[in-house]
């Protein structure tokens, strides 16, 4: 795991300069720098511990004859302390994404690694399985299926697995550029150890499985411009038995 981060945090890094240059024979590229704001529903911010924040987020990826990377990097709170109050102070994180092309065809080895670092909590979520990419005309849907191993220092080890897929439509109207997307994973099977305590009360995410995801509205007025809004969802994830829900607010500078 921590040969695939050092790998794909490294391609992640280049494809900001590889647009321009033939060493590694792009199909495309992309880099962002945006600001964000999660608004959580006042009804999950009464049955969690969930609280509004701000955060950047640099984001980038590339495509290949042999695959794509992709990665974004998050700031989180980034007026707050890091050793601030919980849910309240700064937090970093990191997730990159990589597939590998299988042959002549449109499956792929996938792996993605999600990292999160704080003051007070930590955890990487692991995934590395198979995926298959459908496009035409605009529409991009890949979905995926993989084990899951995770590390955090309440639970570390096999968690189960993950569902998930990735779609993206790109379309114009009145010579605009929109774009919805959405990500969305299931978890399912995980260990006890996860989510029930020694005394078999819910403890952490609660469940046995669980679902997170956005569904997200963007709107590109100009080449170095991107706004949008994004449908936060998820359930029994994020350390909370349940439902919760928010929207994130954004605009992308597109370099």
């Amino acid at each position: 795991m921590i040969f695939l981060d050092k790998l794909l945090l490294t391609l992640f890094f280049s494809s900001f300069s590889v647009a321009d240059s033939n060493l590694l024979n792009t199909t495309y590229s992309f880099k962002d720098l945006s600001v964000n704001y999660l608004d959580w529903t006042t009804k999950t911010e009464k049955a969690s511990f969930q609280r509004d924040f701000g955060y950047l987020e640099l984001e980038g990826g590339a495509g290949f004859s042999w695959g794509d990377i992709y990665g974004f990097a998050d700031l989180e709170n980034p007026t707050r302390s890091y050793d601030g109050v919980p849910m309240s102070n700064r937090r970093y994180i990191f997730k990159p994404i990589m597939d590998i092309k299988l042959f002549d065809s449109s499956w792929y080895l996938y792996a993605q690694d999600y990292n999160l670092y704080s003051r007070d909590f930590y955890v990487s979520n692991f995934i590395a399985g198979l995926s298959y990419k459908f496009i035409k005309d605009g529409l991009l849907f890949q979905p995926f299926l993989a084990p899951h191993y995770q590390e955090s220092n309440y639970y570390s080890g096999f968690n189960g697995y993950m569902f998930g897929w990735f779609l993206n439509y790109d379309f114009s109207f009145n010579k605009q550029k929109f774009t919805i997307s959405q990500w969305h994973e299931m978890e399912f099977d995980r260990a006890e150890a996860h989510y029930l305590a020694d005394d078999g009360s819910r403890t952490g995410d609660g469940e046995s499985y669980g679902v997170q995801g956005a569904l997200s509205f963007w709107w590109r007025p100009i080449q170095e411009i991107t706004t949008g809004i994004q449908y936060r969802y998820a359930l029994n994830k994020l350390g909370v038995y349940g439902y919760q829900d928010g929207f994130i607010y954004t605009l992308k500078y597109n370099f």
